[in-house]
């Protein structure tokens, strides 16, 4: 069995039920699983073997995820990219990633022209509406070479689906290799962890390029006859009238989405009394932010709250919807097939209420990091998946996350990784030495810091520091405080104490 299959099932069972809205476009089950053979066939018509990967850079709309069921259905490994990413970064995950054939949306074909020469392993560029841009099919015209027929390729639960990469404290991004083994089993938890039902109507906010998503909010329906109703980007009040005219009834997002949506000034316009479920995730939800969302969405009976990693596929621990007020602040008890616990430097258990780091063990977990031996034995040690997260376990089994060992930002759902920028800003000449953390936003719960120590006779504005990140990351990335200091506070070891910089006069920073 493969990920491919779930399509192919509910296709079966429910052929004219709508598993898709997406562009205007209501797509059934049927349409959806014929299309995704379609641009299947289409490149294995094109010498796309399993294993090859394939890289997919769209906004949340439903020719990401046929590519994505194309993929898993020949055994082709989906490698999702963010679009958000600036043109070094996407030729990085490309290059690393060896990846044959590239499907990308219209707005990217611009970006994706001027790095096309670099892109050394692709075969095969795809785009939406490529129109001047003379580098690449046209996805509706390469879906059509296809035949419909179904795949028959032999899969197994070893096989890898997807690489999804995800940064790391070394600053390049690291691609964990997830198998259709890792999913399937991600999809039991998740399904019993938030007690999912058939045919719910659900409401895909997060990107698909991201684990939860894609893995857990989409798949989900999938695989129970549900539809999804796919937001193209996020914006609060097409959010709001989506709810109220497609009647949906689960919700998910992250903490600032909630926010957001919670702030719009015709939220009570809305009739969104149709949402029985919403879960939470990328971040801790405030509790007040909890407390909100049960009496905006009253029928929910509560907030489901996850935590995990995309590492995990990504599901560790759920905290459901009827302890939302009993348990302030956990993340829950551990999904039903994994086991989790909270160790010491040692990798010994610690004690009740005693703060270590979580690791966990099930078959979620991933193959590995892609071309990363090393990184892989760090992450994985004795079967257990070493998190970086500190926390804490409670004498009925429910976990806290205190903090992250990794100094991971998390502003507005997405994970921002220090050292990247770090790299990144160290590159401009007229800085010597840089320290960058995350400082408390109201917005967007955490936000970038940059603290710089300039050379000898230099001098460099706050602007210019932000605009040069600017012009390497994404812009989700960059600094929005910068702050210049004579020294960066280090350790006898010359490690930087990070610790300091957040607590230096630290309500100034609460933008």
């Amino acid at each position: 069995m493969n990920i491919g299959y779930l399509l192919f099932n509910s296709a079966l069972k429910y052929p004219d039920r709508i598993a898709i809205i997406s562009e205007g476009r209501r797509i059934s089950y049927k349409l959806f699983n014929l299309r995704a053979n379609k641009v299947a066939q289409a490149m294995k018509g094109c010498g796309l073997k399993k294993g090859d990967r394939v890289a997919i850079m769209f906004f949340n709309t439903y020719q990401f995820v046929e590519v994505y069921f194309a993929a898993a259905k020949i055994g082709a490994v989906a490698t999702p990219v963010n679009y958000r990413f600036v043109g070094e970064e996407i030729e990085y995950i490309i290059n690393h990633s060896e990846a044959r054939f590239f499907f990308f949306g219209a707005e990217l074909c611009e970006t994706i022209a001027g790095i096309q020469k670099e892109l050394k392993t692709v075969d095969k560029f795809i785009g939406v509406d490529t129109g001047k841009f003379d580098l690449a099919y046209n996805y509706e015209e390469f879906l059509s070479s296809g035949k419909p027929d179904e795949p028959q390729e032999k899969i197994n639960e070893n096989d890898p689906c997807q690489i999804m990469y995800t940064s790391g404290t070394t600053g390049k991004p690291k691609g964990a290799v997830i198998t259709h083994g890792n999913l399937f089993w991600n999809l039991m938890n998740t399904i019993q962890g938030r007690d999912h039902r058939t045919g719910e109507v659900s409401v895909i906010i997060n990107p698909l390029f991201h684990t939860a998503a894609l893995n857990n909010h989409f798949t989900v329906q999938v695989a129970l006859g549900g539809t999804s109703i796919l937001v193209r980007r996020f914006d609060p009040e097409l959010v709001l009238k989506l709810i109220e005219e497609e009647r949906a009834n689960v919700i998910s997002g992250s903490p600032t989405i909630f926010d957001l949506l919670l702030q719009h000034p015709r939220f009570d316009t809305f009739d969104i009394q149709s949402i029985t479920k919403c879960t939470s995730g990328a971040s801790a939800l405030p509790q007040k932010t909890k407390e909100k969302l049960i009496d905006a969405f009253p029928n929910s009976h509560g907030v489901y709250d996850l935590y995990g990693c995309t590492e995990a596929s990504p599901t560790i621990t759920t905290l459901k919807a009827n302890n939302s007020l009993k348990k302030h602040g956990s993340v829950g008890l551990p999904v039903p097939f994994l086991h989790a616990k909270v160790v010491d430097e040692a990798g010994e258990p610690l004690a009740l209420n005693e703060v270590g780091e979580l690791v966990c063990r099930g078959p979620n977990v991933m193959q590995g990091y892609f071309k990363d031996s090393d990184a892989t034995k760090e992450a994985i040690k004795d079967g257990w998946l070493y998190t970086g997260d500190l926390a804490k376990m409670d004498e009925e089994g429910y976990f806290y996350i205190v903090d992250r060992k990794k100094d991971v930002i998390v502003s507005g759902g997405e994970n921002i990784y220090p050292r990247e920028i770090e790299e990144v800003l160290l590159r401009h000449p007229a800085i010597a030495d840089i320290a960058v953390v995350g400082v408390p936003h109201v917005t967007w719960g955490e936000t970038v810091k940059a603290f710089v120590v300039l050379k000898d006779g230099k001098a460099l504005s706050e602007q210019e520091i932000i605009e040069f990140c600017k012009a390497h990351l994404a812009s989700y990335k960059k600094p929005t405080v910068v702050e210049i200091l004579s020294e960066i506070p280090k350790n006898p070891s010359g490690k930087v104490l990070k610790r300091l910089l957040r607590k230096k006069d630290e309500s100034k920073f609460r933008i």
